[in-house]
């Protein structure tokens, strides 16, 4: 070892994944909760130490130089033993205490997840939730949240991944609009019909709108599922839709069941070395017990 060496401090690690993961100084400052000036120094003290230049200060935000990313598996491999030892010695009591963030699709974050929160409040009410109704903007290998539901399941990163639930899709308007149709009087050639941006899929298995409706295309087209529903609720056209989301309004009516009705899946995932595991897991079960409860609400065409 090089006596000569300034004394490394471990603490500078944790600054320097903040930066790596959001790239820009300011917003790695607040989400540690310090000023830009002190990170600022606590990177340029880890350069010293390490006597290497760890990231390019650019314009347009932070870039790591090729040293930088030599450090960035060994500084994620410290992070982890640190969570891990936090997370072995804290109390059982103290380990219901604190936030986790989950980020869901934004039509199960609000029709199913928002829809809970006092169940979850009464039986944990020491655990805040974090929701994200999005995603895809949140990585859960770069621990910006703690546990994600998305619609395809994971194949790549440090991730534990498994089926949530399937969930049903069928064909709704609007009593109004139907006029009291039966599904053997419903032409759709006469109904306006709502679907996806094509560019624009949350998933490639979101491509349903062609599989059903072939080469027609939509009359109206959004990026998102509850500007979906909106559209379809004011009387615009058709749309298919999510079970459980279009249960929740007593204005929209299923037709044509037999003849449009598919299923999809959530995925429950969560990192291998989640930083609170057992906050953690006691979501991941209140979400799976939850979706076990309302399972005719998710599958309709099972119930029996």
């Amino acid at each position: 070892m090089n006596p000569n060496r300034p004394n490394f401090d471990w603490n500078d690690l944790r600054s320097f994944l903040a930066i790596v993961r959001t790239g820009r100084l300011t917003v790695a400052a607040s989400q540690l909760g310090i000023d830009h000036s002190t990170l600022s120094r606590r990177i340029t003290s880890l350069e010293t130490a390490l006597q290497v230049r760890l990231f390019d200060r650019l314009l347009t935000g932070y870039a790591l130089t090729d040293h930088g990313r030599i450090l960035v598996g060994e500084a994620e491999e410290i992070e982890s033993v640190a969570i891990r030892i936090s997370s072995n010695i804290e109390d059982a009591k103290a380990r219901m205490i604190g936030p986790v963030r989950i980020a869901t699709p934004e039509g199960f974050g609000t029709y199913f997840v928002a829809h809970r929160l006092r169940d979850l409040s009464q039986e944990h009410p020491g655990i805040t939730l974090e929701l994200i109704a999005d995603p895809s903007i949140v990585s859960l290998t770069k621990r910006q949240a703690d546990i994600a539901v998305t619609m395809e399941r994971p194949v790549t990163g440090p991730l534990r991944a498994q089926k949530l639930t399937d969930y049903e899709y069928g064909l709704y308007g609007v009593d109004h609009l139907l006029s009291s149709q039966t599904d053997s009087e419903i032409n759709l050639s006469n109904f306006k019909l709502i679907g996806y941006i094509s560019d624009m899929l949350p998933t490639a298995s979101h491509d349903y709108f062609r599989e059903i409706f072939g080469e027609r295309l939509a009359d109206m087209s959004t990026s998102n599922i509850l500007t979906q529903i909106a559209a379809t609720i004011s009387g615009h056209g058709l749309c298919i839709l999510p079970c459980f989301m279009a249960a929740k309004h007593t204005s929209l009516r299923r037709v044509l069941a037999k003849q449009i009705c598919f299923n999809r899946s959530y995925w429950l995932t969560t990192h291998v070395d989640a930083r609170a595991p057992a906050r953690a897991k006691v979501i991941a079960s209140f979400l799976q017990e939850g979706v076990k409860t309302y399972r005719d609400a998710f599958l309709p065409s099972l119930k029996k």
